[in-house]
């Protein structure tokens, strides 16, 4: 599907015309035209009047809903019951005997259609292009539809199980950055535990003088620095960690909702669809029989064959009301996907953003705490940048001398 306007298709309108100011026709996914007004919002299967604003046939399709792309209104809900082109029904009984039968026109109308995921499309050879739900942007809504061959070679993955794969890469992804930001925390905290045994140490601690307060104040530093990573590793448990595995948690619950959401929607499209093609078999093999009836009274009149030509009828029309059955709850299904189809891969969608969106601001909280504890240890390192600046041997000797001197040595001179 590509950006553009619908041009009417072949046989559709025999006359070249104008519509008014503001209307603007699209094909829906089963190739019906519809016409949509952009300053009312209002849609209608009729071909609007020369009034503008004024559709020419107002009916009880004309509704104030948002444009429609795609078929679908710009809000997620489909702007009609899909139609399946192969599947029409007439609602008489009395015609239910032509449901099965294999005319040209209903051959055409197969070969203008293809079934993905129990769903019917018009093909893409004979659908003019139509534009996108969101043409300015790479929306998941608009691109998931169909399946894809699976890269190792076991048959076809769906558009929306891929979704649902990326989705779960990403929970992935959050619980391998906590154990990561985890594996941090320890780190510091043996670091800040190393360093505080460490500053305890009585090495060198006869050291005097201006040198010995220096020496004081590295190991003093060390202190100072443990507890500075003790916060570091704090932090980033209660600011990062935490956070990440609390988004991770609620992140997994939306996921599972949207996973047996649409599941079940899905198993309820193909049990519908089953049964579609399974009374499709039954009314053909009952009009079969009907046939046959008919042929053997045309040859052997008799009350009996009479009889069973009536109970044959029966049957053929039975089977063709239950195939019209068969057929609307088949079209209400495949009306409830189409709609859950739309607003899950948005909600999907919002659910990357927020992720992707979370996961920065958190690992941008952990590089400023990273950038403070930094800080904090160039802090403790300052006085021991001071003091050693104010180390002085001549000072330190003056002063200890004085403390420890024994008396003044003066030579005498001997006498012969």
């Amino acid at each position: 599907m590509k950006p553009g306007m619908v041009p009417p298709p072949p046989g559709e309108e025999s006359q070249t015309f104008v519509l008014p100011p503001g209307w603007q026709s699209y094909l829906s996914p089963q190739g019906r035209r519809y016409y949509v007004n952009t300053a009312t919002n209002e849609t209608t299967w009729e071909r609007p009047g020369s009034s503008p604003g004024i559709p020419a046939s107002p009916g009880p399709h004309r509704s104030s809903l948002p444009p429609t792309v795609n078929g679908y209104h710009a809000s997620g809900t489909p702007a009609h019951p899909p139609e399946t082109a192969h599947m029409s029904v007439r609602k008489s009984t009395g015609d239910s005997q032509n449901l099965g039968s294999s005319s040209p026109g209903k051959k055409q109308s197969k070969e203008n259609t293809i079934t993905i995921n129990c769903v019917t499309f018009p093909h893409p050879d004979t659908m003019p292009e139509q534009q996108l739900l969101k043409p300015t942007e790479w929306s998941y809504c608009d691109y998931f539809w169909a399946d894809k061959k699976d890269p190792q070679g076991n048959g076809t993955v769906a558009g929306f199980e891929l979704l649902l794969q990326k989705q779960l890469k990403g929970k992935q992804m959050q619980k391998e950055m906590s154990e990561f930001i985890r594996e941090r925390i320890k780190i510091e905290e043996e670091y800040a535990k190393n360093l505080a045994k460490l500053s305890q140490n009585s090495l060198a601690a006869q050291e005097e003088g201006s040198l010995g307060e220096a020496w004081a104040q590295v190991k003093k530093s060390l202190a100072d620095e443990a507890e500075v990573h003790l916060k570091f590793s704090a932090k980033l448990h209660s600011e990062v960690e935490k956070p990440l595995m609390n988004f991770r948690e609620n992140f997994k619950k939306d996921m599972k909702k949207c996973d047996h959401h649409i599941a079940d929607l899905r198993k309820q499209l193909a049990s519908r669809y089953a049964a579609v093609e399974k009374a499709r078999k039954a009314l053909t093999e009952r009009q079969r029989d009907l046939e046959m009836k008919t042929q053997q009274l045309e040859i052997k009149l008799s009350n009996k064959t009479e009889e069973d030509i009536k109970k044959a009828r029966r049957k053929s029309t039975q089977a063709g009301d239950d195939l019209m059955r068969c057929v609307d709850l088949y079209n209400q299904a495949q009306s409830k996907w189409f709609e859950e189809m739309v607003t899950t891969t948005l909600e999907l969608e919002r659910l990357e953003v927020e992720r992707v969106e979370m996961i920065r601001q958190h690992l941008c909280q952990y590089t400023q705490l990273r950038h403070e504890t930094d800080m904090f240890n160039q802090s403790t390192v300052e006085p021991v940048d001071q003091l050693l600046r104010k180390v002085d041997p001549a000072k330190d000797r003056e002063l200890w001398v004085r403390e420890h001197k024994t008396g003044n040595i003066r030579p005498v001179d001997m006498e012969i």
